[in-house]
C-alpha cells in the first residue's frame, strides 16, 4: 500500500530534466505529506507530449454515483488492475506517472507504529505507475480528474517494512506506459514489478507525518535518536 508520499524536487528543474510540459501548472510548491484527496501533480500523455496536471488522489471511476468512492481507490494492485471494474478502462487508455521524492511506510515496533521514509539513495525523483479517470457530477456538472497509485510486491530491501510498495517505473518505460494507443494490457502488466535495484534507502522519521495537516522538510529528515 502507498498512503502517503512526498514531492519536493524543484518544479521547473524537474520539468526540464524529464521533458514534461505543464501549461496549467506554472509552479508546484514542495509537498512533504501528500495524502488522499489532495490535488497533486501527475504526468500523462497529451497530443504526443508528456504533460503534468494536478489531479485528485483517489480515483473516482467515471461510472460512480458520487465522489466518495475515491477514498477507497488510492491504490490499485498491479496484479489485477487490468481486470477490476474500477480500473479496467483507465488501464487501457488513461495511464499516468505519479512523481514523488519518496514515500512513507509504517512498521509496528512494540506497541506503536513507526513511520519510515523511503527514497532513492541519490535522492532523484521516483515515478509511480498510476491510472486516472474523469468523473462528472450529475448534480452540478463538476468535472474531477482523479488518480490511483499502482502497487506491487515489495522488493527484498523493503520487505521488512511492508509486503507492498508502489510500482516504480524506470525512465526507459515512460513512453510505453503513457502512450494511450498502446492497449496491450498483458505487456503493460509486466512492467509493474518490484523495483529490481538496490538503490533504495529508508530510515525512521517523525510520527508527525501521521497527521496530513503537518507539512515541512522536517518530516523527511531522519530521526537520529532512533538509529540505535
Amino acid at each position: 500500500m502507498c498512503g502517503r508520499y512526498a514531492f519536493y524536487h524543484p518544479w521547473h528543474e524537474f520539468l526540464e530534466t524529464y521533458l514534461i510540459e505543464a501549461p496549467h501548472l506554472d509552479e508546484v510548491p514542495p509537498v512533504y505529506n501528500a495524502a488522499p484527496s489532495m490535488n497533486l501533480p501527475v504526468v500523462h500523455q497529451h497530443e504526443g507530449h508528456r504533460q503534468a496536471e494536478a489531479f485528485r488522489w483517489g480515483l473516482i471511476p467515471h461510472w460512480s454515483k458520487d465522489e466518495q468512492i475515491g477514498y477507497k481507490m488510492i491504490n490499485a494492485r498491479g496484479e489485477t488492475a487490468a481486470s477490476k471494474p474500477a480500473f479496467r478502462k483507465p488501464f487501457k487508455t488513461r495511464r499516468c506517472l505519479v512523481p514523488a521524492s519518496g514515500f512513507y511506510e509504517w512498521r509496528k515496533e512494540g506497541k506503536e507504529k513507526q513511520p519510515y521514509f523511503i527514497r532513492f539513495t541519490d535522492d532523484t525523483p521516483m515515478f509511480f505507475a498510476g491510472l486516472f479517470d474523469e468523473w462528472v457530477s450529475k448534480d452540478d456538472g463538476e468535472i474531477i480528474h482523479s488518480y490511483t497509485i499502482i502497487t506491487t510486491d515489495a522488493n527484498p530491501a523493503l520487505q521488512e517494512l511492508h509486503d507492498r510498495m508502489p510500482a516504480v517505473l524506470p525512465p526507459n518505460t515512460f513512453d510505453l506506459w503513457l502512450n494511450p494507443e498502446n492497449q496491450n494490457t498483458d505487456h503493460l502488466t509486466t512492467l509493474l514489478q518490484p523495483w529490481p535495484k538496490d538503490d533504495i534507502t529508508f530510515y525512521p522519521v517523525s510520527k508527525a507525518v501521521g497527521n496530513p495537516r503537518n507539512q515541512g522538510p522536517d518530516l523527511v529528515e531522519p530521526q537520529r535518536d532512533l538509529f540505535g
